[in-house]
């Protein structure tokens, strides 16, 4: 494996890669880190190219004064493929993470080999989901974010993996609550200002992988299903034991997924 930072105008990006063949971006979603798809890209690099960056705000990429959208973090993802000459990757978003590679499919689609929505929606944020993202911002700026994760991770989990594995659940805990508030806020605010972009899907010339929890809370699976009908070829799978993490909690079964799509089949 490959460390790297580079250096933009507006951000300092840090990101991995590892393996050859076909390039493969793995964009993390809110909370994490790129080692969050670690268990998936360990077994993954043997077959594909996988670039797995930290983005801005997070992990080992430092948070830059600029603009905090979907459009911006999308531009990051351009940055570190431009600097390494990749090409018509696949994007894998997991869920703040999708809708990132939605914002990259809306500019630079044409030049994409595929996009995986990975417990993740086109669809913008409801009113209700809004006035639930201010909550978490007011708790961030009066408790902090590492009370915050505390908090919210375990919500994450199906109950049926929360009991099964409480040290796994924990372990995330510990590795991802070192953010700086300002980022938490910044990425909420983010995503509440998104628009709608099932445009995107309709619109989108390649193959689309949706990957579903049916114990989602977080992209709920009646809500995730409602947008598998809009792109020119979907390929739609439900995690049956999972909440929204399933790269952990049905680790072989997402091997397994992307691993079929990634080839084609």
């Amino acid at each position: 494996m490959t460390q790297k930072s580079l250096q933009t105008q507006k951000h300092e990006i840090f990101y991995r890669i590892t393996g050859t063949g076909k390039p493969v971006v793995f964009i993390h979603g809110f909370g994490e880190y790129g080692s969050i798809w670690d268990l998936l890209t360990d077994d993954l690099k043997d077959q594909f190219q996988c670039i797995v960056p930290d983005l801005p705000g997070s992990g080992k990429s430092l948070m830059k004064k600029g603009d905090w959208t979907m459009e911006d973090l999308a531009e990051a993802i351009k940055s570190v493929l431009d600097h390494e000459k990749i090409e018509n990757p696949v994007l894998i978003g997991h869920s703040m993470g999708g809708y990132i590679s939605l914002a990259f499919a809306e500019k630079y689609g044409e030049n994409m080999a595929g996009l995986c929505l990975f417990h993740s929606s086109a669809f913008a944020d409801s009113e209700e989901k809004k006035a639930t993202r201010e909550r978490g911002i007011q708790f961030i700026e009066e408790h902090g974010p590492a009370k915050f994760l505390e908090q919210s991770t375990p919500n994450l989990f199906s109950n049926e993996f929360k009991s099964l594995h409480p040290d796994i659940v924990k372990d995330l805990i510990d590795r991802y609550t070192n953010f700086q508030d300002a980022a938490l806020v910044h990425y909420y605010q983010a995503m509440m200002q998104r628009p709608d972009r099932t445009h995107i899907l309709k619109n989108y010339p390649g193959p689309v992988l949706f990957i579903l929890g049916e114990h989602d809370t977080a992209i709920p699976l009646a809500d995730g299903l409602k947008q598998c009908h809009l792109p020119r070829l979907s390929y739609i799978h439900i995690l049956k034991k999972s909440g929204h993490m399933g790269m952990i909690e049905e680790t072989d079964k997402c091997r397994e997924i992307l691993q079929n799509f990634l080839h084609g089949r």
